[in-house]
């Protein structure tokens, strides 16, 4: 670690020495360096020969501002250190199967690739050479938390899908970089790791009322910086190097949860899904507004729902789960569906289950609401510190019609057999008089 190095605890985890609390055994990532520092510039190369060597034909991706931001810089580094380079212009990089059997035959001849920010460039990059094996690395762009988790969110068939890939060999944040990078991406990277307290509540009720795994470790990890991120918000926009750094390593540990956790529950559960339908489902209503944009609005609506169901004093009583098929075909299309009512189907109620569930629900209400309380931010608390980082907070502020995201979010339970408060509350009578009152 430099002395501009600004790594935390991520210095341990990289090295495999940090001791979890948990269960007092020493856990580490499966990423070979991460560096976060106030400039990387001219040490690109030794970045780069530490993850893949200095023999390997490389080949850098980027876009067109990628490129500008710090792919250019990049490329220069290496070809002065005499490594063998080649750069592809990905203009308007899309996570879906044909851009990336594309991307895979442009660079066919690299044995390494390198990507340059965005997210979809470094999903696209992480699916391809996992696909045909080789390696990859990624200089970050913005504070997004994609660069360190082993999944890509790919488009198949016009379903979102979050497939198991590999970890980048090494993972580069300059902090100079991001502080210059559009203040909408680090508004929306804010947003997309503060919804740390709505995922966790989410999995953490799957976890109590079907004793399916969960872990706190991730949790443990973040909550190192979680509370300085958030009293750090107002500084994000004015390129604050602490600020953007305790931001930088909460994404960071985000995206690294799955090595501890084997699945992406950590930090994706219903407001994610929310933001799927959105992606899935808008179609030319569609405005632009990214993944991470799409969360925080999303993690507000999730955080409001559960804030409320976790104030009844009294167990709510479950229903057997109702499929709208017809509904959702109308909407959708027969096939899409079909999909949904499937994933629905793996975590629905029927009459017995309902009756076992609403009898342990009696028994152990107050139990369910201590623990989950425990995990949980309050509305109000979330909702300023949004606001502080310049985050939207409404569907108004993405562009969406209401009416139309309150179809989403009253249908983006159907989508993920992960059961989340938007079941709990669908299946108690309550996301409907929510949904009517949701703007």
């Amino acid at each position: 670690m430099t002395k501009q190095s600004r790594l935390g605890i991520i210095e341990d985890l990289v090295a495999g020495r940090w001791l979890d609390p948990n269960d007092g055994v020493k856990k580490g990532i499966e990423i070979d360096v991460i560096e976060i520092a106030d400039s990387l510039e001219g040490r690109e190369a030794e970045l780069v020969r530490a993850c893949h060597g200095g023999n390997k034909r490389i080949c850098v991706v980027h876009d067109s501002f990628t490129r500008e931001a710090l792919g250019g810089r990049v490329v220069d580094a290496l070809r002065r250190d005499g490594m063998a380079v080649s750069e592809y212009l990905w203009e308007k990089p899309k996570v879906e199967l044909a851009a990336i059997r594309a991307l895979s035959e442009a660079t066919a001849d690299a044995e390494v690739l390198v990507a340059i920010g965005s997210g979809s460039i470094s999903d696209g990059c992480k699916y391809a050479t996992f696909e045909d094996g080789r390696e990859y690395s990624v200089f970050a762009t913005s504070p997004m938390n994609a660069y360190t988790t082993p999944t890509a969110s790919v488009s198949v068939d016009g379903f979102k899908k979050s497939i198991t890939c590999h970890f980048a060999k090494g993972v580069f944040f300059d902090l100079g970089i991001i502080a210059k990078c559009p203040p909408r991406l680090v508004s929306a990277a804010f947003a997309d790791v503060v919804c740390r307290t709505t995922s966790q509540v989410d999995w953490l009720l799957m976890h109590l009322l079907f004793g399916t795994p969960y872990s706190e470790t991730p949790y443990t990890l973040l909550a190192y910086d979680e509370d300085d991120m958030i009293a750090l918000a107002p500084r994000l926009l004015d390129g604050d190097f602490e600020a953007l750094a305790r931001l930088v390593r909460v994404s960071a540990i985000m995206g690294s949860g799955t090595s501890f956790t084997g699945t992406t529950h950590v930090g994706s559960m219903a407001e994610h899904m929310i933001s799927h339908c959105i992606d899935m489902f808008a179609g030319a209503a569609h405005p632009g507004t990214s993944h991470g944009e799409q969360v925080g609005v999303a993690s507000l609506t999730m955080s409001r729902l559960q804030n409320e169901m976790m104030a009844l004093e009294t167990a709510p009583e479950i229903a057997p789960t109702v499929i709208p098929r017809e509904r959702l075909a109308a909407r959708y299309g027969t096939a899409m569906a079909e999909t949904m009512a499937n994933e629905t189907a793996k975590k629905a109620f029927d009459a017995e289950g309902a009756a076992r569930m609403n009898e342990r629900l009696r028994r152990e209400w107050p139990q369910i609401r201590a623990r989950i309380a425990s995990v949980m931010r309050p509305y109000d608390e979330l909702h300023a510190a949004m606001a502080a980082a310049g985050c939207k907070l409404t569907a108004a502020d993405l562009g969406l019609p209401a009416d139309l995201y309150r179809q989403y979010v009253g249908d983006a339970r159907f989508i993920r057999d992960r059961f989340s408060m938007l079941d709990l509350a669908d299946d108690t009578g309550r996301l409907e008089p929510f949904l009517a009152e949701l703007n």
